[in-house]
């Protein structure tokens, strides 16, 4: 009798990941990533000589069905012994929220000639922030309103959520509303490709589209609040027919099957969140322990025995991590952005040499100097928000800060600054839970990140006076979400049951050095003084700036 298989594919910033999963033994079998050809598109449309405007985010949704056959057809070459008739699941994960508008046939507007240049018929990524006037209104509104859904999200919906995105093309482009038959989450329309049916997840809409598993979308009278052509935005747009996490939503199509090489007829998992998709496969699935997915930005994962409003949060959603609990996420926008920015506009021809010298990444070689320091050796301490705040925050027109530059500051000593206002932010996140009644006892670091950097990994056991452990799946999210497929595939009655024989995590800790705690809290409570003073309205100089850099004039009063 043979193995059986799942896949997971994870589709990121920047690429898809495609892993087969041994579900005897959880071992990852084969793996293969392909980058999207078009990336990220925040500057112009390509090819097209159309410019994009400050805090777009866009992307080619026909980037993901060629990211995944690529992925799927390279893995299966590289999975010697394994038939595809051994694959009983597919499940995938995609960043959310992660936008587009198609026909009532799933074709995306952008594929229309006539929609072609017109941006806001094309994907819009998770960090398209330019919903922030949107996103503004929306928090004023339903702040004024009885038994507000503003307190499960922290108090403030963000504009890189569904419903800011979706007004500001109606704002700014009413002829590309009108034409959109559906909007939808680009993982569940990825899951329309593979089956050929439209389905709608209950984890994206908790967290990123104001759906609540007892109370549902909010009434139309909100949407008629916001505007009266969004009235009727969830019937005529949207959908109230949602699946669950774990359920299955299809069967792999033929089409597909050719393509990939698959068989046709295998279970296609309901879609999920790179984040939260990502816990079981970290051996996240009882409260207690604060899962720290890190990436190009980090998301964070709690579960909770009961539901509970904690202020800057992203969302908490009954189920929407692990049946059977309550789903806290937080995050931050920017952290492995911060360093690949830094690497890329902040380091001399000088240290270019050196590595390459040294047959070192740039990244290596600012590690291998900045490990070398003391905790506040540098005199540099940095607020994190390069790419806005989400949380606790959450507010995308912050923007970054470095304090006690000098003439001799050397490109280590930002770096190493960076890093440690990363863990700053991400132990402002902690103490929220923990002052709001989630306790957090132990960390579980997963994502490319922990994987490439040890020094980091001590700062933030460090920063956080937590012992922090490691994932072993490079590729998480991934393995998560072939978890999922095992699920739907049958091969497993939970979710739970599949992380408790599949999860792994790396024998080694780290571990809080005592002196560098004492050291770290000094820092970190100026770092809160700084976060309070420039995020909480003490002074308001980065939206002034930041108004400056968009060309919009600022008002005589500022």
């Amino acid at each position: 009798m043979g193995r059986n298989y799942s896949i997971g594919v994870d589709f990121g910033t920047e690429s898809a990941r495609a892993v087969l999963v041994d579900l005897e033994g959880g071992e990852v079998v084969a793996s293969h990533v392909k980058n999207y050809p078009h990336g990220v598109i925040d500057e112009e449309l390509p090819g097209l000589g159309v410019k994009l405007d400050k805090d777009w985010a866009l992307q080619n949704p026909n980037d993901y069905v060629e990211a995944f056959v690529i992925a799927v057809k390279e893995m299966l070459k590289k999975a010697e012994g394994v038939s595809p008739d051994e694959i009983v699941g597919i499940g995938i994960d995609f960043t959310s929220c992660t936008m587009l508008p198609v026909k009532r046939d799933g074709t995306p507007l952008c594929n229309l000639p006539s929609f072609r240049k017109h941006p806001h018929s094309w994907v819009k990524l998770w960090k398209h922030h330019a919903a922030q006037k949107e996103a503004d209104r929306l928090n004023e509104v339903a702040g004024r309103m009885e038994d507000s859904f503003l307190p499960r999200y922290g108090g403030k919906i963000s504009s890189e959520w569904l419903i800011p995105k979706i007004w500001q093309i109606l704002n700014e482009a009413p002829e590309i509303y009108d034409e959109a038959d559906r909007f939808i989450e680009a993982a569940d329309w990825i899951v329309w490709q593979l089956t050929g049916r439209e389905t709608r997840n209950t984890c994206t809409a908790g967290y990123k589209a104001l759906w609540h598993k007892q109370k549902g979308f909010p009434d139309r009278s909100f949407f008629r609040s916001l505007d009266p052509r969004l009235e009727n935005l969830v019937d005529e747009k949207l959908s109230r027919d949602l699946l669950p996490i774990g359920s299955k939503a299809g069967e792999l199509t033929r089409e597909m099957a050719e393509k990939t090489g698959l068989r046709p007829g295998i279970a296609v998992a309901a879609a999920n969140v790179d984040a939260h998709v990502s816990a079981p496969a970290a051996g996240v699935v009882r409260p207690g322990t604060m899962l720290m997915i890190m990436g190009t930005s980090t998301c964070n994962i709690l579960l909770g025995d009961e539901e509970k409003w904690v202020p800057g949060m992203c969302g908490v959603v009954e189920d929407g991590v692990i049946p059977g609990y309550y789903g806290y996420e937080a995050g931050q926008s920017a952290v492995g952005d911060i360093f690949a920015w830094f690497v890329k506009n902040g380091v001399p021809p000088a240290y270019h040499r050196e590595a390459q010298e040294k047959g070192l990444s740039l990244h290596e070689l600012l590690e291998q100097k900045a490990e070398r320091m003391e905790a506040g050796e540098s005199g540099l301490l940095a607020l994190d928000w390069l790419n806005g705040n989400r949380s606790v925050l959450v507010d995308a027109d912050l923007t970054g800060l470095i304090l006690g530059l000098s003439l001799d500051t050397k490109p280590e000593e930002i770096y190493r600054a960076w890093i440690e206002a990363t863990a700053f932010g991400q132990r402002m996140i902690m103490d929220t839970f923990i002052e709001n009644g989630i306790p957090v006892d132990r960390l579980v670091a997963c994502g490319g990140l922990p994987y490439k950097n040890q020094m980091l990994m001590q700062i933030y056991a460090d920063v956080l006076n937590r012992e922090v452990s490691v994932a072993a799946h490079l590729h998480t999210p991934a393995v998560g979400s072939a978890m999922f497929g095992a699920v739907a595939g049958g091969a497993f009655r939970s979710i739970v049951e599949a992380s408790e024989k599949l999860a792994k995590l790396k024998p080694e800790r780290f571990q809080p050095n005592q002196k560098n705690v004492q050291i770290y809290e000094r820092l970190y409570q100026e770092y809160r003084r700084l976060h309070d003073l420039f995020g909480r309205g003490g002074n308001d100089v980065m939206k002034l700036l930041k108004r400056l850099k968009r060309g919009r004039g600022v008002p005589v009063s500022l």
